[in-house]
Formats: C-alpha cells, sequence, structure tokens
C-alpha cells in the first residue's frame, strides 16, 4: 500500500511539474505592428535629409505596390559633404502597450548596402541622441529580427539600453557614407 501511495505522489509530482513548465516556456508572442502598409494614409512618415543641418544628401520616400505587396521606398543620394551624411523616414510612436518586447521584425529589400534603425525615447528628445544597429539589405525580400540589445546608444551619457515602452520615434537611415541609397520596407512591427 505504502509503495502504491509513494508511486501515486510521484506520478502527480512529475505531471504538475510537466504541467508548470509548459505553461511557463509556452511561445506566445506578442507583437505590434508599427505599419504593414495595409492603409499608407493611417501612419505619418516623414522624410528629410541632412539638409536640415547644412548638409546636401538628397532623396525621396515614395509610396509602392509590386506584385500584390505594399511598400515605402526610400531612395536617394547620401553624401558626407559639408558634414552631412544621412536621409531617413521617421514614425511617431504611440499607444505603446506595456509589454516588454524582444525586438524589431522588418520585411525588406535593396541595394545590397547597409542601413540603420534609429530609435529615439523619452530619454533622448535631442536629433543626436538615439539608439541604432545596423542591418544589410539584398535585392529579395527578406524578414529581419533585430533584438533590443543590439541597439548601441550614440552618445556617452545616454542609458546603455532602453525599455520597449519608453520608445517615441523609430526611423529607416542611410548614413554614414557616400552612396546611393535604395531600400524598401513592406512591413515593420516589434515582436
Amino acid at each position: 500500500m505504502k509503495k502504491i501511495f509513494l508511486l501515486t505522489i510521484t506520478i502527480l509530482s512529475i505531471g504538475f511539474i510537466s504541467m508548470f513548465f509548459l505553461l511557463n516556456n509556452s511561445v506566445s508572442e506578442e507583437k505590434m505592428i508599427i505599419d504593414d502598409l495595409s492603409n499608407p494614409k493611417d501612419n505619418n512618415w516623414v522624410f528629410f535629409t541632412d539638409r536640415v543641418m547644412g548638409g546636401i544628401s538628397r532623396g525621396e520616400l515614395t509610396y509602392n505596390l509590386d506584385k500584390e505587396q505594399n511598400f515605402y521606398r526610400m531612395s536617394g543620394n547620401v553624401s558626407t559633404a559639408n558634414n552631412g551624411g544621412f536621409i531617413q523616414f521617421r514614425t511617431n510612436i504611440r499607444d505603446l502597450p506595456d509589454i516588454d518586447f524582444n525586438g524589431v521584425r522588418i520585411m525588406v529589400r535593396g541595394n545590397n548596402q547597409n542601413y540603420y534603425i534609429h530609435i529615439r525615447t523619452k530619454l533622448t528628445p535631442l536629433p543626436w541622441q538615439y539608439y541604432q544597429t545596423q542591418f544589410k539589405v539584398n535585392n529579395k525580400w527578406e524578414i529581419i529580427e533585430i533584438p533590443f540589445d543590439k541597439f548601441s546608444k550614440s552618445n556617452f551619457y545616454q542609458p546603455n539600453s532602453f525599455k520597449p515602452k519608453d520608445i517615441r520615434t523609430l526611423a529607416i537611415v542611410a548614413y554614414g557614407k557616400d552612396y546611393d541609397a535604395n531600400i524598401d520596407l513592406g512591413l515593420i512591427e516589434f515582436y
């Protein structure tokens, strides 16, 4: 009788431990779509260049449709002349839920160049304050996931990291060298 009781307790314990493990480790990914381009008028992307500070880079942001895929295309010429060196398009982030997102997911294609994502938070209000990470695009659509811990601060006096709930703006940026930029964005979301 004692052996049956111990066996029953052992089986129940293993069952509860297994159930606890499965519940705590289930994959339930939270995400927040920033822009899936289903309605381009819903998002307020702003395009600007280093001309706001005296640079000579130029470019444009257009909305396009290609084989049932809506996308934004940022194209132009980045020039480091006259202390410049960027073109970008940026959107404000509003009503961010208090969820610990892990990173940014983008669907992009382009001209085999490196680009950046810049994130600004409530603690980085000045133009030269942001967190950035680099990614490379090729000429085929691909989904890239970039964890927030891969972003680095732009200035030594910023906090080393940020909380997702503090994000205020997000930008796609061609930056830092002389080149022709051409990048398409079909989706951007937090995951």
